[in-house]
């Protein structure tokens, strides 16, 4: 599958709106796209863009469906349905890309004078950004200088001027451990930013297949089947032959440049004062795409949009991952809420099988290298509940949590930068947590006795269904 493949694909499911009537890259693609999205509506191809020719593209990850689309699963599958699958894979055998000499990525080439990042329509998304971005739903190449290995990143790009685009790398991310190595030795790091291609490579971060050397073998594992790559022609590193745009250049670890500010997936601005602060840059040197290529964005704000839906999955599978790993038994889902941004609050049913089990649970997320980067609270619920009924979440926290036994205040870990609640005056990377659990203690020899239906009325009762006049 590529882009274009999906984009067939939610059209034939009523999943796709086309967009004829023109509409302004300027905070208008945005804010249409952002009214959808909290409606749970469509995926739009936005295709008469005011100044450009080809189409942008938003709310690819905007519901369940079409993320079941994007993962070749059936669209009727819940989150958690779909993580289970994820994670079936996810610690199976590894399967490799496979090497082109030629693909669709090189039908058009923007070579030096000739280089223009404003050649897509960017969109500028809200009021106080600093300006459009390029950058929203893609994801960087780069290559581990010592061991060779390659890494995909999703990182925002705002765009600086014609040749140039900004790349938010944080602290302590496996982008910025590479960086370092380059800036340590006095090298420049090459970098491809890709959009399009498979859609499933802005999640290959979040699983951790076996002996896996990039993201794209863990795409190719995933969809049972070689990715196809082609060699950057002045990098030499691997991007998808069906992608979309890709932008080749290098990085100066030394040389920062202003950046942002940005509406970001919290629903809140960061940047102190709402102002640029300094970040790395991609030096742009050879622009490729394909004929009429598609822009994909994400419209990013505040929760629930597509962003938050591919958060919320991507830490889903790896975290679940994680714990399998970790062979921490009894674990029946995990969710992590889309309403808190698709990061900060997760879910966790466990079978309890011993005395201290949900302790167990709670601690292994935290400990996770999942869990240890920016999740605030645990919910620890019985097996009797999924993960991602909330409504019965709710019900636990009010039935089976009391707070003085089942509380716990960690306080402190590692935290992302770009959470709001982190005031002026503190650490931006670290937060402390909370693990509440919500599960009746396995040591009880009396348990609270829970009024259930009669399996048989029940199943009486579904038989006439219809003949009550109820509809299905």
């Amino acid at each position: 599958m590529d882009l274009r493949d999906f984009v067939k694909k939610c059209e034939e499911e009523g999943e796709l709106k086309r967009i004829k009537a023109e509409v302004d890259w300027e905070l208008e693609i945005s804010h249409i796209a952002k009214l959808v999205e909290e409606k749970s509506g469509p995926a739009l191809l936005f295709e008469n863009v005011k100044g450009y020719k080809s189409p942008v593209l938003t709310g690819a990850f905007g519901t369940t469906k079409r993320l079941a689309i994007i993962l070749g699963k059936s669209p009727g599958l819940s989150m958690v349905q779909l993580t289970k699958e994820w994670v079936n894979v996810a610690v199976k055998e590894v399967i490799r890309a496979k090497e082109q000499k030629d693909g669709p990525i090189f039908e058009n080439i923007l070579d030096e004078d000739k280089v223009d990042t404003f050649a897509f329509p960017s969109p500028k998304f809200y009021e106080l950004d600093g300006g459009r971005y390029f950058g929203t739903a893609v994801f960087m190449v780069l290559q581990d200088p010592e061991t060779g290995d390659i890494n995909l990143g999703t990182y925002r790009m705002g765009i600086l001027d014609e040749k140039t685009v900004g790349v938010q790398i944080l602290k302590g991310k496996k982008g910025d451990r590479i960086m370092k190595k380059y800036g340590k030795a006095g090298k420049k790091m090459p970098a491809c930013a890709i959009i399009g291609g498979d859609p499933l490579h802005v999640l290959a971060g979040a699983a951790t297949t076996v002996k896996a050397k990039s993201g794209y073998d863990v795409v190719s594992s995933l969809r049972g089947e070689p990715v196809e790559i082609v060699k950057g022609q002045l990098s030499g590193l691997p991007i998808p032959a069906a992608a979309e745009i890709v932008l080749e250049g290098e990085i100066d670890p030394q040389h920062l440049r202003n950046e942002g500010p940005f509406g970001e997936y919290t629903g809140y601005y960061t940047e102190e004062l709402i102002k640029p602060i300094p970040k790395p840059a991609l030096d742009v040197k050879r622009i490729y795409y394909r004929n009429n290529p598609i822009l994909w964005e994400t419209s990013v704000g505040r929760p629930v949009g597509d962003q938050h839906i591919l958060y919320a999955f991507t830490r889903n599978a790896s975290l679940w991952t994680d714990l399998v790993k970790m062979e921490i038994p009894g674990i029946k889902s995990v969710y992590t809420l889309p309403e808190a941004s698709g990061r900060f609050i997760v879910v966790v049913s466990v079978e309890q099988m011993y005395p201290g089990h949900a302790d167990q649970v709670g601690a292994a997320v935290i400990a996770s290298n999942t869990g240890t980067y920016g999740i605030k609270a645990v919910i620890l619920v019985d097996h009797d509940i999924d993960a991602d009924d909330l409504p019965r979440v709710w019900w636990a926290l009010g039935t089976r949590y009391n707070p003085a036994r089942g509380t716990q205040i960690i306080h402190r870990g590692r935290s992302t930068p770009l959470d709001p609640s982190l005031g002026p005056d503190d650490n931006k990377f670290i937060t402390s947590r909370i693990i509440l659990d919500a599960t009746i203690p396995f040591e009880w020899k009396v348990k609270p006795t829970e009024i259930k239906l009669s399996e048989n009325v029940l199943a009486k009762v579904k038989s006439r269904w219809k003949e009550y006049g109820f509809e299905e």
